[in-house]
């Protein structure tokens, strides 16, 4: 078994992500109490998001603060399974214009801007995020945290672009397998870009920029704005 698909796979690691994800939750749930308190509900915009994400709230969180969550991703298939309180929509992250300005409480968003696949697309989605809601938590990988979180992979990300293509040729890393050529392997890399502290904070200038720590390491960011 290789490094990557032993962190991938292994039961400490997948702890560890729940544990993060219930401590990340933390400054939400603030954020969701406090727009409750003013309007008596509060409507949550979540890009790139899935359903089982909420479940890391605690049971019966959302029914008490009458939130309404619409959940965003491409079109192109029936819409998934999602319960009382969650809509979803079809539509590009970097073209939301179907909804209006400050249509929303919240915007959120987990592990998705790094998927956008370049610079002017994450600006793109940053400002539609900014308009839609006067509160935002976008979460990211950290790029200097050393795991790369999709494939699992010690410092596979620092590693020139090329040199991660030519390895995806060589082997599978993580969940993806071993790419049949370089077409296919550059087009993986291009997949997820990760972003710093510094890169997340250009692109909300008007956020706190949080810190998630595993041990003495930043392993992911969270760009918080809070509700005016």
């Amino acid at each position: 078994m290789g490094l990557s698909t032993w962190f991938t796979q292994h039961r400490i690691t997948r702890d560890a992500r729940c544990l993060l994800r219930r401590r990340r939750a933390a400054p939400l749930l603030a954020m969701i109490k406090a727009v409750h308190r003013r309007r008596g509900r509060v409507d949550i915009v979540d890009v790139g998001g899935t359903r089982a994400y909420w479940n890391i709230l605690p049971s019966g969180f959302l029914g008490e603060h009458h939130a309404a969550i619409t959940l965003v991703n491409l079109p192109g298939g029936p819409p998934p399974e999602l319960g009382p309180g969650f809509s979803w929509v079809g539509a590009d992250a970097c073209d939301l214009s179907r909804f209006a300005d400050h249509q929303f409480d919240i915007v959120h968003s987990n592990s998705m801007i790094e998927h956008l696949g370049s610079w002017a697309r994450m600006k793109q989605f940053a400002r539609e995020a900014r308009r839609l809601a006067p509160a935002l938590f976008i979460q990211t990988p950290n790029f200097w945290f050393p795991i790369e979180p999709h494939l699992m992979t010690p410092g596979f990300h620092w590693l020139p672009i090329p040199l991660q293509a030519a390895l995806l040729v060589r082997t599978g890393l993580g969940n993806l397998v071993r790419s049949p050529d370089i077409d296919d392997a550059m087009s993986k890399v291009e997949e997820f870009r990760l972003l710093d502290a510094r890169t997340l904070s250009a692109l909300f200038p008007d956020a706190t920029i949080l810190r998630e720590h595993l041990g003495p390491l930043t392993k992911s960011l969270i760009a918080v704005r809070e509700t005016a």
